[in-house]
């Protein structure tokens, strides 16, 4: 299949599926990098939402029972992995490291026993998306972790 060819109707314009594959590949770093930028902007808000103690932070805080206290504390770790992750050269190790700390979130929410889809399933969600922007944009990570075969 890889050594397939598509011909034009002139058959003078020959394009390999390897050529092919290279612009999806050029496509799936962009919308890798989309994600991964998404992802970074939301982080950087929640972070500074936390140290700024914004109103809605620090009452969705509490309401999980964590005292006011430890809400800085969590804004600089969120901003510490998240500064992490936005740097190519350490970016698999904020995405761990962010992982833990959205499942810190999900662990949060099953205790006081939130919606599962709507509440408790947000920190899993935007797991998938660190995790899935990373992966469209880091032929290492590819590598690591093929999803078929060649």
């Amino acid at each position: 299949m890889a050594d397939a060819v598509h011909h034009n109707h002139g058959g003078d314009n020959l394009m390999s599926l390897h050529t092919l594959g290279a612009s999806n590949s050029k496509w799936a770093h962009r919308i890798g990098w989309g994600m991964t930028g998404l992802m970074i902007a939301f982080l950087l808000f929640d972070g500074v939402s936390k140290l700024a103690l914004e109103e809605h932070v620090v009452e969705a805080t509490t309401k999980i029972g964590y005292p006011t206290e430890i809400i800085r504390p969590l804004g600089l770790i969120c901003l510490a992995c998240t500064i992490l992750y936005a740097i190519p050269r350490t970016s698999i190790l904020g995405a761990i490291l962010l992982t833990a700390y959205l499942g810190g979130a999900v662990a949060s929410k099953v205790r006081i026993e939130d919606p599962l889809f709507s509440s408790i399933l947000f920190g899993v969600y935007f797991g998938i998306l660190v995790w899935g922007g990373l992966y469209l944009r880091d032929g290492r990570l590819r590598e690591l972790i093929p999803l078929r075969r060649n």
